[in-house]
C-alpha cells in the first residue's frame, strides 16, 4: 500500500475519490434515466391548470423513461417468478437448476436479451450502486462481507426479493430480514 513521505497511509484519500466517481456515475445514470430531473414541469412552470390538462397528465406517466423502467422490471419480475420451485444447484445458471448469480444471469439474458457475468460480485461491479431509498422492483440486492458481494437476488418489492439461495433450496419470493444488504440497478443500463 502507497504511504506519504511521513508515512501515513494514502487508503483514506483513494477511498473518498472512490466513493465521490461512485456518487457521481449513479447521479448521471439517474439523470440519463429520467428518474432524476434537473428541470421543473413545464405545465407547473406556466401554471396550466385546466381541467383537459390535468386528465392528460395524470393518464400519461411523468417521464416516459421512467414507463420504460416499469416494461423492463415487469419482464424481469415475470421471468424470476416462473422460476419459482426451481432447484438450486451450485453453478447452474439454468434453465430448471440455479445458483444465486446463475439465476439473475439467465433472468437478464431471458427478459431484457442482456449478458451478465455468472458471479455475485462481476454483477455488482456491473450494477450502478444506489442508495435502499432508491430501490424499486427488478433491482439487484447483495450481500456483502469486506466489499465483496458474495449473494445476490432480485428486489420484487415491500422488502421481498427472489433468490436461489443455498444448497436445498428452490427458487423462491422471501423477506429481506438481514439489513447488510447493498443494492444495484441494471435496468437503466441497458438500451
Amino acid at each position: 500500500m502507497p504511504s506519504s513521505p511521513d508515512g501515513a497511509s494514502m487508503r483514506a484519500p483513494r477511498t473518498t475519490l472512490v466513493r465521490l466517481v461512485t456518487i457521481v456515475l449513479a447521479t448521471a445514470a439517474l439523470l440519463m434515466s429520467g428518474l432524476l430531473s434537473t428541470a421543473p414541469n413545464a405545465r407547473a412552470a406556466t401554471g396550466s391548470t385546466s381541467s383537459s390538462d390535468s386528465s392528460t397528465q395524470q393518464s400519461r406517466p411523468a417521464h416516459p423513461r421512467a414507463a420504460e423502467f416499469r416494461q423492463r422490471a415487469d419482464k424481469v419480475l415475470r421471468v424470476a417468478r416462473n422460476q419459482h420451485g426451481d432447484p438450486y444447484q451450485y453453478g447452474a445458471a439454468g434453465p430448471g437448476r440455479f445458483d444465486c448469480s446463475g439465476l439473475v444471469m439467465f433472468v437478464f439474458r431471458k427478459a431484457l436479451g442482456k449478458s451478465l457475468p455468472h458471479y455475485a460480485q462481476g454483477q455488482w461491479q456491473r450494477a450502478a450502486h444506489i442508495r435502499r431509498s432508491q430501490l424499486r422492483p427488478g433491482d439487484l440486492v447483495f450481500q456483502m462481507s469486506g466489499g465483496y458481494a458474495y449473494h445476490v437476488g432480485i428486489y420484487a418489492g415491500n422488502g421481498y426479493m427472489w433468490d436461489a439461495p443455498h444448497s436445498g433450496a428452490r427458487v423462491h419470493r422471501h423477506k429481506m430480514y438481514n439489513s447488510h444488504w447493498r443494492f444495484g440497478r441494471l435496468i437503466h443500463t441497458f438500451h
